[in-house]
Formats: C-alpha cells, structure tokens, sequence
C-alpha cells in the first residue's frame, strides 16, 4: 500500500470520514425539519428546475413567462458550455469564456428565481425538494442534473485518475499537465521523468479524441518554448479504448479519419486497449502496461442520481426512464431531460445520445408542452431530430457525421468552429472564444499556462469513497 495511507494518516483519515458520514446523515433529518427556501409567495404554479444545463436553460427560455413561478436550483452559480472543456484543460482558453452567470442569464425573467444549492434528496409523493439550504415544495419538478464521470467501480483508477465533467476538474487537469511537467525539468530519476513526460487520455469517444489532439498540439507548439530544458521528443501522448475503433457511435469513415489525423499528430492511439488499474504511477491493461503520472479518464459517465427516486425507475448508466413526454413513470408532475432522462423507444433503445442536442431539443418540447397545458390543451410526444455530431482532431482538422454526408478535414472544422461558437452563452465569451481561437491560429501560441491553484489529488477528492476499499479498511483494522 502507498504509505500515505499507513499507520496514524490512515486513522486520522478515517476518523474524518466517520464524521463526515455521521454530519450527512445528520445534514439529511435536519433538512426535513428546516424551514423553506426564501421564495416570493405565488398563486401560480411553481416549477423547480435541479441543474442549469442545457436542457434547464433552455427550458426556461421558452416556458410561458405569465402562467408560472420558476426556480431554478443548481450547486454552481454559472451555465458551463461543457463542450469546450477540453480547451481549458489544455490552456487554449480561460474558464470565465465558457462560463456564463446564470442570475445574468436570467435578469429580465421576473418570474425566474435561482437559489445556488446543492439538492440531496427529493420526495415525489410530498411534491418537496430538499437542498443544503433548505427545502422548496413544487407543483411540477423537472430533473436538468446532468452526468459526471463514471468508473465502473473500479476504486484505484477513481482514486487517481481525473475526469472532465465540470470546469473544476477541466482546471485540475492543466494544473497537474503543468505542474508534472515542471517536476520533469527537476527530475533526476529516469524512470519518474517518463512517468511526468507521459500524458494518457482513456476513452476513444469526442472528449477523448479532442483532449488527445489538443495535448499534442501543446506539445508541438508550446511545450519546446516554455520547457526548453525538456526533450519534447520524449513527451508521449497516450490514447487508449477498449474497442476496436475511435468515436463509437459516429461513421466507420469519421472513426477512419480521427486515427490518421490523432497519428499525423504524434498520438499513440491503442484500440482494443482495456484498462485494468491504475495505481497513480503505472496503468495496468490487457496489454503492455504504461507509465504515467497525469491520466485523464473519459471513458463514462452516469447520471446524477439523487436520492428519492425510484429504483425502479433507473436503467443502465444510472438514468431515469421516461415516457415520450419526459415524464417518469407514475409521475405526472416529475419529469427529467438531458443526460440524466433515457426516453427509450424502438429507434433508440438505449436513450437518446447524451449529447447537448439532445437536452436543448427536450428542454424546449417540454416547456412547450407545459405551456400546451396550462392553456388546457394535450401534451405531445416527443420527437429527436438528429442534427448530427462533430469532432475536432487538433488544428485545422474535425471529422463531421451530417446526415447522409461525411467528411473531414478543413470544411468540417470550420463547421465545427461555427456551431460551438454560436451555441456559448453571451455576446462577450462568443467574443473572446473567437479571438483566443483565431490568435492562437494565427501564432501557433496559447497563452493561459498559469498554474493559478495546486492540482486536487485524487485522495483528497474521493477521500469518502476510498476508506470504504477493503485495503484501506483492512490497514486501519490492523
């Protein structure tokens, strides 16, 4: 076992997740007894959004704004435009560019009302949602949470590997990029610089696939100017996927054409790659193994359960059925969207894709269908349409799945360019994404290398879940 957790570190650190444990049952009986969320009184309807994604957002833009009182509850006080996360990761752009306040967003709503809060549990029966500020009861509740990164249970790699959900970990990510390679130019052991000087991305899918690309871009460009004490030539890019191909989901010739572009690039793109472990300094698979001290897993994700619903009711990848009205069953009042909602069907069996589309597409039927209601008409059924899905490999270079066409290359990039910049929230980030965009086009330079906070270590931020691995129950038992 890593000597970290031995001996009185290990007790001290279970000692923490006692209490924390003790403070969260606590936390949830105190909530049932707390007082209500500070909210105007109304005679209207109240609808409770949980989550400030895509799906929420633009629900709230086309509900009726007479017919009903909206809250909207999220732990983070911004809209992120999660597609461009990859970016920040790699220090093409700064986080405020992609991140929109959503009391902004909202400022000529008077009937939005938005309370930053984590929500913990909700009661379908008593229509109430409970949140670490309070509770707020509802007459319609709409689940907008979204997903975060997904393990498979495996604890070791959770424990040391970093996903790319949120702005946060996006931000983790170019901390630990920069800080190892700083390590590495101090570095006298061999063997712990090829661990600093290798950067492994798991899972072939977009976030993969764009990650990957834009690390050897950094390589190329930027890494000989700022580390010149490095060999760059022995800074190693990793892909690794468990299937026999990249971007599962989109065309054989899209997948075809990322692994050209990713090795034109200087990737090692390993298909048929099944990670086993990963113990912070070398990744175990099926094959040969790999060093590496800077492991991004993008490999899964699940939905954001809370706690209160129906297990019934959830379906693989911890998703909440719904009916073709984004209602869960049994529930005319509950309803879920986006990448939490599987709305299965005969076309789409296992959900619609978790894609931005697909929220943006039920966040607004369903505001319509609900204004259908308030004016005494029937609801509709939903229908998908399927806009396609991009991808881009690095510079000047996208793969593109646009109905019966597709293509690569420049064209698609372009298209890919266009579409993210449109759909970023705000005249001013569409602003400074385009400039950041076109300068590091033009300069072959990113200029947003800071290490402005210390990378968080996976122990610190899944300290919970790892006391309860048998090893560490063990250590501390003995």
């Amino acid at each position: 076992m890593n000597a970290v957790w031995e001996g009185a570190q290990v007790k001290q650190l279970n000692e923490q997740i006692t209490a924390m444990n003790s403070d969260e049952n606590k936390y949830i009986s105190d909530l049932k007894r707390s007082d209500s969320i500070n909210l105007p009184e109304t005679d209207l309807p109240r609808i409770v959004i949980i989550g400030a994604g895509f799906g929420g957002i633009n629900f709230i833009k086309k509900i009726a704004k007479n017919k009903a009182q909206i809250v909207l509850i999220d732990k983070n006080n911004f809209h992120q435009f999660q597609p461009l996360l990859y970016q920040v990761a790699t220090s093409g752009l700064e986080p405020d560019s992609i991140l929109f306040p959503i009391r902004k967003l909202f400022k000529r709503y008077k009937n939005v009302f938005f309370r930053m809060a984590e929500v913990k549990e909700i009661n379908p029966k008593t229509k109430t949602v409970y949140t670490k500020i309070g509770c707020v009861n509802y007459d319609y509740l709409i689940i907008a949470n979204g997903t975060n990164t997904n393990f498979f249970g495996m604890e070791d790699i959770e424990k040391h590997c970093i996903g790319m959900k949120s702005i946060q970990e996006a931000l983790d990510i170019r901390s630990m990029i920069l800080e190892n390679l700083e390590k590495a130019e101090i570095s006298k052991n061999s063997k712990e610089r090829e661990a600093l000087m290798n950067f492994v991305v798991i899972g072939g899918g977009p976030t993969g696939v764009e990650i990957a690309g834009a690390l050897a871009e950094f390589k190329r460009f930027v890494l000989k100017k700022d580390y010149p004490d490095l060999d760059a030539e022995k800074v190693n890019i990793f892909l690794l996927e468990g299937l026999d191909q990249l971007l599962n989901g989109m065309s054989d010739k899209a997948s075809k054409k990322a692994l050209k572009y990713l090795k034109n690039l200087g990737v090692d793109v390993r298909l048929e790659t099944s990670v086993k472990n990963y113990d912070g300094q070398e990744i175990t698979t099926n094959k040969e193994p790999v060093m590496s001290r800077t492991v991004i897993w993008t490999a899964g994700v699940k939905g954001n359960l809370i706690r209160g619903i129906n297990p019934d009711y959830i379906v693989k990848g911890n998703r909440i059925r719904v009916n073709r009205y984004s209602q869960v069953e049994d529930y005319e009042n509950l309803f879920a969207i986006g990448d939490i909602a599987a709305m299965i069907s005969d076309e789409y069996p296992k959900g619609h894709p978790m894609l931005a589309q697909a929220a943006i597409q039920q966040g607004k039927h369903l505001a319509k269908n609900l204004n259908r209601k308030f004016g005494g008409k029937e609801m509709k059924k939903f229908e998908y349409t399927d806009k396609g899905a991009l991808a881009t490999i690095g510079r000047s270079k996208a793969v593109a799945d646009l109905g019966k066409l597709k293509f690569g290359g420049f064209l698609a990039w372009l298209i890919w360019s266009a579409v993210h910049l449109f759909s970023i929230s705000g005249f001013r980030n569409k602003l400074v994404v385009a400039v950041n965009w076109g300068w590091n086009y033009i300069t072959y330079d990113r200029s947003n290398r800071l290490i402005i906070r210390k990378a968080k270590k996976a122990q610190e931020k899944n300290i919970r879940k790892t006391m309860n691995t048998k090893e560490t129950r063990e250590a501390v038992e003995n």
